[in-house]
């Protein structure tokens, strides 16, 4: 599922990646990263100059992240296993942690809400993508699903402020806080 030749297509990881103007240089997290299929988007985003925290709770993935990252030349990436309840991320360290289809697995998401809120540095921003649970044709179960509304119900109380959401994927959100 996460490295499905169709997920391009269904996605559109790269519009999303360009709608969030991450600046060369920036310092970024994809949590959840999984083996790495929106990490080496982001590493080539930030460029060079830049670092990407790829996180996750199983070192399997990681393992496999490490692989991916070294075979496409990326260096400007480290592996962080986090735990369920901590992301492990350096503390006001990033301008940016970016969630795909993240948030909504959880088990302990105010824990790992204040683990991400004390890794952004000031002005930095935590970024959802979730599939739209109010459009019926996103052929996705609802419970893999999140409105807006919901999103800024559970993360608004913990510290973040809601900025906008973007709404030009086919199947999801883009959510900034």
């Amino acid at each position: 599922w996460l490295a499905r030749p169709e997920r391009d297509a269904e996605e559109r990881p790269d519009m999303a990646i360009d709608a969030l103007n991450i600046p060369k240089g920036a310092v970024v997290a994809d949590v959840g990263c999984g083996p790495g299929y929106m990490t080496q988007r982001l590493a080539k985003k930030v460029g060079p100059d830049g670092l990407v925290y790829g996180e996750d709770i199983q070192p399997q993935m990681l393992n496999l992240l490490l692989k991916n990252m070294r075979a496409q030349g990326f260096k400007n990436v480290n592996a962080v296993l986090g735990t369920d309840t901590d992301p492990k991320l350096p503390k006001g360290a990033i301008d940016l942690i970016l969630l795909v289809d993240v948030y909504h697995e959880f088990s302990h998401p105010q824990q790992m809400l204040a683990g991400m809120r004390d890794a952004l540095r000031p002005g930095g921003q935590l970024v959802l993508l979730e599939y739209r649970a109010e459009d019926p044709n996103v052929p996705i179960r609802e419970v893999h699903k999140m409105t807006v509304p919901q999103a800024r119900k559970e993360i608004e109380p913990e510290g973040f402020t809601f900025d906008k959401s973007i709404e030009v994927l086919p199947w999801q959100h883009i959510i900034i806080f």
